[in-house]
Parts: C-alpha cells; sequence; structure tokens
C-alpha cells in the first residue's frame, strides 16, 4: 500500500487532482469529509464544538452551522486552535480505520488541506502539493463559491503560505493552465510514480542507480534530504537515532549523482537487523539485498561491516546507510564529509576526479572502486584537519 499526501491552498485546484487520481485507481479519504463526519448531529465532536463556541454554530435544524463557524474561527487564531484541536484527532482516527480497510495494493490519497500546517508530511510515503497564484485561487473562489474578495484574502491568509507547503512537497503540481493539462500531469504522476511506487514499497524493492551520471549542484537537495529524513524519524520512533546528510549532495556547490545518501546510527547491527528493517521497509526504505562494507581507512585493514537500504520511490534514489555508533565507518562519512566542507580546494580536486571518473561511464560499483586511492590519500588530510581544528563527529 502506499499512503499519499494531499494539499494545496484553498482555491489551488486539489480537489480535482483528487478527483482525477480516483478516476485512475485511487482510493481517497478527504479530511473536510471526515471533519463533517466527526461533527455531525448527535455526535461527541458536535457536542464539544457547541461547548466551545455555543449555539451560536447551529443552525434551525441543530445541525452545524459551518458558515457561522467559520465567521468565528478564520478571524480569531485562537478559536481557530480550539476547534482543531476537537476535531483534527477524531479525523486521525477515521483516517486510520479507513486506511487499513483498503486494500493492499492500494494507492491511498489523503486530501487533507492542512496537511503542512500540522505536520503531518513524514507519515506519508509521499506528499503532492498543488499551486496556483494568488490572483488565480482569489478569482476561482469568487467564480466557483461566490466568495467575496474579502473572505478569500482572510481563507488564504489562514492557511500556510506557498512556501511552507513547497517545504513538504514532494511533487509539487502547477495549476494554473486549462484542466486538460492538469490531468495531463497528474496521469504521468499515477503512471510513472505513484503506481511503480506502490509495487516497490510492497514487494520491498528499492531502486538502485546504474551508469553513473553526476548533476550540477541541485540547491534543493538540502530540503530533500529534510523530508527524507523526517519520514525516516517518523518510521523508527520512538527509537530517537541519529540522521544525517552524507556525500557529494550534502556539499555546497559540488556536483553529484543524483542520489541523496543518509546515515542513520544505530546501536549495533543486531538492532538494524531487527524491527528497525522492518520499520522502514514500511515507510518505502527497505533493506539492499546482499552484504555492504566500507573500505578501510588506511586500505589493508578489515572491511567495515554495514547495512544498506535504498528507497522505493522510482523518482528519488536513496542510499541509506545504517552504521554503527562510534565505528570507523561512522566516523569516516562524517569526518570526509565535514573536511571536504571546510576546504574548498579539496572539495574542487574531488570533483575533478568524479568528472574524471564518471566520463568513463561506469556502473556505482566500479565508480567508487576508483576513487578509493584517491580517499586513501585524502583521509589523511582529513586526520590532519580534524587534529589542527578538534573537530569531533
Amino acid at each position: 500500500m502506499l499512503r499519499v499526501g494531499l494539499t494545496g491552498g484553498i482555491g489551488s485546484g486539489k480537489s480535482a487532482v483528487a478527483g482525477r487520481l480516483v478516476e485512475r485507481g485511487a482510493i481517497l479519504i478527504d479530511a473536510d469529509q471526515l471533519a463533517r463526519e466527526v461533527v455531525a448531529p448527535g455526535t461527541e465532536g458536535l457536542a464539544e464544538v457547541v461547548a466551545a463556541f455555543s449555539d451560536r454554530v447551529l443552525d434551525a435544524d441543530g445541525a452545524l452551522d459551518r458558515a457561522a463557524l467559520g465567521e468565528l474561527v478564520f478571524a480569531d487564531e485562537s478559536a481557530r486552535r480550539r476547534l482543531e484541536a476537537i476535531v483534527h484527532g477524531r479525523v486521525r482516527a477515521r483516517t486510520v480505520e479507513l486506511t487499513a480497510a483498503a486494500p493492499a495494493d492500494a494507492v491511498v490519497v489523503n486530501d487533507v488541506p492542512l496537511l503542512a500546517e500540522v505536520g503531518l508530511a513524514p507519515t506519508y510515503h509521499l506528499v503532492v502539493v498543488v499551486q496556483a497564484g494568488v490572483h488565480i485561487r482569489l478569482a476561482r473562489l469568487a467564480r466557483d463559491r461566490g466568495m467575496s474578495r474579502a473572505e478569500a484574502q482572510r481563507r488564504i491568509a489562514a492557511q500556510a503560505d506557498d512556501a511552507r507547503r513547497a517545504a513538504v512537497a514532494d511533487v509539487l503540481l502547477a495549476n494554473e493552465g486549462t484542466l486538460d493539462d492538469l490531468h495531463a500531469a497528474v496521469d504521468a504522476l499515477w503512471r510513472d510514480r505513484l503506481v511503480p511506487f506502490e509495487d516497490n514499497v510492497r514487494h520491498r524493492r528499492a531502486v538502485r542507480a546504474g551508469r553513473v551520471t553526476l548533476v550540477e549542484p541541485n540547491p534543493s537537495w538540502p530540503q530533500q534530504y529534510a523530508r527524507l529524513a523526517d519520514r525516516i524519524r517518523h518510521a523508527i520512533a520512538p527509537a530517537d537515532l541519529r540522521i544525517d546528510h552524507i556525500g557529494s549532495t550534502a556539499m555546497t556547490g559540488l556536483a553529484a549523482k543524483d542520489v541523496i545518501d543518509i546515515q542513520l546510527s544505530v546501536p549495533s547491527l543486531a538492532d538494524a537487523d531487527g524491527v528497525l528493517a522492518e520499520r522502514l521497509a514500511d515507510a518505502g526504505f527497505p533493506r539492499l539485498p546482499g552484504d555492504w562494507w566500507d573500505s578501510p581507512r588506511p586500505a589493508g585493514g578489515d572491511r567495515w561491516a554495514k547495512r544498506l537500504h535504498g528507497n522505493a520511490d522510482p523518482a528519488r534514489p536513496v542510499h541509506l546507510h545504517l552504521r554503527v555508533t562510534g565505528s570507523p565507518g561512522w566516523r569516516y562519512a562524517l569526518l570526509m564529509r565535514d573536511h571536504l566542507r571546510a576546504d574548498p580546494d579539496r572539495r574542487a580536486a574531488y570533483l575533478v576526479l568524479k568528472r574524471e571518473l564518471a566520463a568513463s561511464a561506469p556502473d556505482s560499483g566500479a565508480y567508487a572502486t576508483a576513487k578509493d586511492p584517491w580517499f586513501d590519500e585524502e583521509h589523511l588530510r582529513a586526520e590532519e584537519w580534524a587534529a589542527r581544528t578538534g573537530w569531533r563527529p
């Protein structure tokens, strides 16, 4: 099963995206619909809302007058917080029930308007954000909902801004063209990413990089790492383990393979092989088959054992290295990252080497092995730098 979070500001066209995903075969869980269910007449939720806001929020039939309630909460942040405290927990509980009832091979899309605001992004395998310019959203709200400009502006201001939503987005869908344009983008997302992603999660299969291709530095790599780390942190809770962005994508301005390298510090490899491995696989980070080691520095000693996981998302390759805290391989990954971050000349020398090796187009294994002699020598420089600066991992 693949769990997808879908969000977007009011008037962005999120509902149109949700509808198209359902046409393609997704199971939709609509948070707004659930929010209505949990405060329907006769529910504990409605009784609590009335206790908090008085019977002014009821219509003549005793049902919730959502317009009256909206007038109260969208103009008053503390009132909105009180309402969210009543509704959100009940919506989450119902979402868990509906997700558990879905087929094992389902793509379950959770349509959550306040996904970014309430911190739900790490609970999904993937987050899709629908975006449109504020002027377009204002026009849609006036045309489709008969909303005054002042009211529409208040509703937009009460939600997260575009930057905050973009920070949690694995996929940004721009919806400023025609409906056909939007449907084409959703269809491509479904076909090329969501369907294979679900199949990979279900079969515990990770995406592997093949030929080595260097790409220019991507300023979004740190933000991509942050989203992945939040997802990993949520998956392994309540364990509180150190997570680090390592490798070339962790270094500003360095061309690299478009693979996010992450180090998860574990107490022991036995811990890595237990419940932790299952939780990571459930979250979309299955263990790669086989035995994995790091080459010792200096060369000639025993290899440094580790576990290696990947990402089931076909559009975002990841190498998730599980290394024992304090072990030589663990320390080495952090030392080389920090040494190269601190020394632009050595970083430039590393880039020259990377480009030379990538030009011969080896596979990933041959590429990594070919770098060993350079790293044997660079390790000595890194240790000198650590001693001189007092570096600690």
